[in-house]
């Protein structure tokens, strides 16, 4: 009746927990949670039950073990424990009913995550594991009753195997990427193949509960590949093909507009130029990267930038042409457009935020029309040329 409490008690704690671990879920692993394999130790303490009185049968134990687990939910482990234990018998003529033996138990176990069985997530940091089982328990160096009990002496065996059935529940704590901790019970049906199991004088089967504190290190996982997030520009969602259309109609409205001011700007400068006397034709041209599905100028391109704005000043009377570009072999051609179209307006503001005028710029996208370069890498590019006396 207590055992049967026992397993009540775990199986109430385990849901309690399984519940609480659902709303502690992690979405945010640079890495892949599963598959992976571990290697764990766990120290605590145990006792073996008989239908005698179990005061002062409780022994320090120890366990390693070594598994995997395959999908979120369905892992095994080779798992071994030992190895001191006490047991209590009532016999005739027998003064202390205590005695002592070792022991060592080897069980193939099933660990089934049932956050993941019952959750939405497939990684939760706190996670509760069903755990059942087969193996042998082999006992040994008992100490000898028939010392104390001669009525002992023909029914003694000092070497026992037995099969074992375990069942239990574990609470483990991811602590970071490879490490966790945990908390196990487990209830051990021991089977005798010979006379007993830990040398008791009953026909039934005996009983061991283990509490152990462990230590867990995952390995094995793969790193998480990631998609490079993309930039908020023009529109706000891409999936969405009905925006995506009519952001591109405005873009190219925009777009046409800048090019008639600057088609202007440069007649006016052609006009002024024709009352001046020619001079030299400066000319630079720089080539600004970009990352994949993104219009934010990287750190790393920065100078040029400001190489640019430089000519510029230097160069009062000069005209720079942007033209934004994207690779063929990512996104669509809508999509692509207006990348190209983002990575020359947020060069030209860059430019402009500097203090050169806008008028002095024209901006255009060839999409993934053009790839100058031929490079998929190279060609998500904005490529500055400028032109001037």
């Amino acid at each position: 009746m207590k055992l049967q409490k026992l397993f009540l008690a775990t199986a109430i704690m385990t849901l309690g927990y399984a519940t609480t671990a659902t709303a502690q879920s992690a979405n945010t692993l640079d890495y892949t949670p599963y598959p992976y394999m571990f290697i764990g130790v766990q120290g605590g303490t145990q006792t073996t039950f008989t239908k005698f009185n179990q005061d002062k049968t409780f022994t320090p134990t120890g366990s390693f073990s070594i598994g995997a687990f395959f999908t979120p939910t369905f892992g095994v482990r080779l798992h071994t424990n030992g190895i001191w234990n006490k047991a209590r018998m009532q016999a005739p003529g027998l003064s202390d009913p205590k005695y002592k033996y070792k022991y060592f138990t080897t069980d193939l176990d099933l660990l089934l995550n049932l956050c993941t069985m019952f959750g939405a997530e497939e990684y939760y940091r706190m996670n509760v594991y069903l755990i059942g089982g087969a193996g042998l328990n082999y006992t040994w160096d008992k100490e000898d009753l028939s010392t104390k009990s001669k009525s002992q002496a023909d029914a003694w065996e000092d070497k026992n195997t037995s099969i074992n059935a375990r069942l239990g529940a574990m609470l483990d704590y991811n602590l970071s990427k490879h490490w966790s901790i945990n908390l196990e019970a487990n209830a051990n049906m021991l089977a005798p193949l010979g006379k007993r199991s830990n040398s008791q004088f009953q026909s039934n089967n005996g009983w061991q509960l283990t509490a152990q504190l462990g230590l867990a290190y995952k390995f094995g996982l793969s790193r998480k590949v990631k998609t490079a997030p993309i930039a908020v520009g023009v529109i706000e969602d891409y999936n969405d093909d009905q925006n995506a259309a009519a952001a591109h109609a405005r873009m190219l409205a925009e777009q046409a507009a800048r090019r008639k001011a600057a088609e202007e700007a440069a007649a006016r400068a052609a006009e002024l130029a024709a009352t001046q006397q020619p001079k030299a034709i400066a000319t630079t041209q720089k080539d600004i990267f970009f990352s994949i599905g993104s219009a934010v100028i990287r750190e790393s391109e920065t100078s040029k930038v400001q190489d640019i704005i430089d000519w510029l000043k230097e160069n009062p009377s000069a005209h720079a042409t942007i033209t934004g570009h994207a690779d063929a072999g990512t996104g669509n051609p809508t999509v692509n457009a207006i990348h190209a179209q983002n990575r020359a307006e947020a060069v030209a503001k860059a430019i402009t935020n500097a203090g050169i005028d806008a008028a002095r710029l024209t901006i255009e996208s060839k999409g993934d029309t053009v790839m100058p370069y031929g490079d998929s890498e190279k060609s998500r590019v904005a490529i500055i040329v400028g032109t001037g006396e």
